[in-house]
């Protein structure tokens, strides 16, 4: 199995039940940073048979799969134990000895189309063939430049025009969406900052940003997935999820 399948498998057995293939496929000492979720193999094993236990069903839907050197990142729509669907962005290290040792991830529930009509997961499926460093190197530059505000006069440089496609669930297509739903934020006192970008995963012409920060306030954590066309962003999907309270942290190894 590649990384990738190995990583689809895994989830999948959330909604298979299979502790067996779950366990063959995790490192015993596989660390955690879902903060809901205690740490370890036998930890994530116990949440599979919990959820095959459920009355309902727990259904997974894999969009959009990327592989970046040991790690996988994915873009999937879960329902679990009939919870209600909600959009996710997974990421597996996957260790020397080809075993899952590691996992991240941001999950928001899944929204009505945006004023656009684009949903949360729709849009382009084709991964081009390309330098991913380079995909990489416009990503991270945007983040840094417009996101963390560290040289916002570079905003237009990243974009073909008004041409931008937006999956945010309040946010319109194109810079004039984006700055149309800005000024609604500040008029309502909302600020939205980014502090800290932990990394850039690229794979492709896609490239995920996961960061730090704030959102009117609350401690955040975004989750950017964008699609690059010939150096300029053209498309973007996200999640934000607010940070937990440490006091409810099921295990201690951090958001990142």
């Amino acid at each position: 199995m590649t990384n990738k399948e190995k990583a689809l498998a895994l989830i999948n057995t959330f909604a298979t039940g299979d502790t067996e293939k779950a366990a063959s496929l995790l490192a015993e000492g596989y660390i955690q940073h879902n903060l809901a979720y205690g740490t370890g193999r036998d930890a994530f094993v116990g949440s599979v048979a919990w959820l095959a236990s459920a009355p309902v069903k727990t259904t997974v839907n894999n969009i959009r799969a990327f592989e970046d050197g040991d790690k996988v990142f994915l873009q999937t729509v879960y329902n679990f134990a009939g919870a209600g669907e909600q959009v996710a962005f997974d990421i597996f290290r996957i260790d020397e000895d080809g075993l899952i040792a590691e996992h991240w991830d941001n999950l928001a529930a899944k929204a009505d189309p945006n004023p656009s009509g684009h949903t949360q997961t729709d849009g382009t499926m084709e991964k081009k063939v390309v330098d991913k460093e380079e995909t990489r190197k416009v990503v991270a530059s945007f983040v840094g430049d417009v996101l963390r505000g560290e040289n916002p006069d570079r905003l237009t440089s990243y974009f073909e025009g008004d041409n931008y496609i937006q999956h945010n669930t309040g946010i319109a297509d194109g810079l004039s969406g984006l700055g149309t739903a800005l000024a609604a934020l500040a008029e309502q006192g909302i600020q939205m900052i980014y502090n800290k970008t932990h990394y850039v995963l690229a794979d492709g012409n896609y490239g995920l940003a996961v960061s730090e920060g704030t959102f009117g306030g609350t401690p955040t954590t975004y989750y950017d997935l964008f699609r690059v066309e010939d150096g300029k962003i053209a498309e973007h999907w996200d999640v934000m999820e607010p940070l937990a309270a440490e006091d409810t942290w099921q295990n201690r190894n951090g958001k990142f």
